[in-house]
């Protein structure tokens, strides 16, 4: 589904993807994780086609989105959502019509009927289905995560990336928000691409969990074999993570 090779990007002096590999595949949720700073978000805008690389490849569905122009690219990137990290809703908006947003502006063939009927559903979705009058100044940061997601949602997208998506929430918002991921992954059989430094999150949705550190993907591996991983590097990164025995035997 996505093919990342050799990537390469800079900032002026500073180099922040070094050759970059990644492969996603077909269906499957892969977290990326890593400290601040390092470089994670850049690779889902090169992913999202929102910049392009230095260097490398950037493969979406067999399609070569780093080597397209920017018309090109949009129609390439429309089966792709992404949770932003602060939501990114319309202030001046309700929340029944941020989640309307895209039908109106790209669906234009739906009746209101239809449109209504589909906000419903994802608002429903995501347990605000009594919220779409509200305006998001109206809303706690968990739910305006889950309007975002809502928004994502109605949609339908087949790629998924989600940025920093638990970040600033308390650990009873942060884990409805990881059972949300996981149930739109099952309703919309989904490819996804997390960013997070949130363990607990990272093991709560990732199929596979991968380390991105200086400017490459590290580490890969299904999340057993990733958290059984004796590199001094990534149990350095898990000093600090309080995981309870219980919490992995579960996952």
């Amino acid at each position: 589904m996505i093919v990342v090779k050799n990537l390469w990007k800079s900032y002026g002096s500073l180099t922040v993807l070094k050759g970059l590999d990644l492969t996603v595949n077909d269906g499957e949720t892969v977290v990326i994780l890593g400290r601040s700073g390092v470089g994670k978000s850049v690779l889902l805008r090169q992913i999202l086609g929102i910049e392009l690389p230095d260097k490398g490849e950037v493969d979406v569905n067999g399609m070569h989105i780093s080597s397209m122009n920017q018309a090109q690219r949009y129609e390439a990137v429309k089966s792709m959502g992404m949770l932003f990290q602060g939501s990114a809703l319309f202030d001046s908006m309700t929340v029944g019509e941020n989640v309307a947003f895209y039908l109106r502006q790209h669906e234009k063939h739906l009746s209101e009927k239809e449109i209504k009927e589909r906000v419903a559903h994802a608002l429903k979705m995501v347990n605000l289905d009594d919220m779409e009058s509200k305006m998001p100044s109206d809303l706690s940061g968990g739910m305006r995560k889950r309007a975002a997601l809502a928004r994502l949602i109605i949609y339908r997208p087949k790629i998924i990336v989600y940025d920093e998506p638990t970040t600033g929430l308390d650990p009873i918002t942060a884990q409805h928000i990881n059972e949300l991921i996981n149930r739109t992954q099952e309703e919309l059989n989904a490819t996804s691409i997390v960013v997070t430094h949130d363990i607990r999150s990272a093991i709560e949705v990732g199929d596979r969990l991968a380390f991105h550190h200086d400017g490459k993907i590290y580490k890969i591996a299904e999340k057993k074999a990733f958290l059984q991983d004796e590199d001094p590097i990534l149990k350095e990164f898990f000093a600090n993570a309080i995981l309870s025995e219980e919490f992995l035997r579960k996952n």
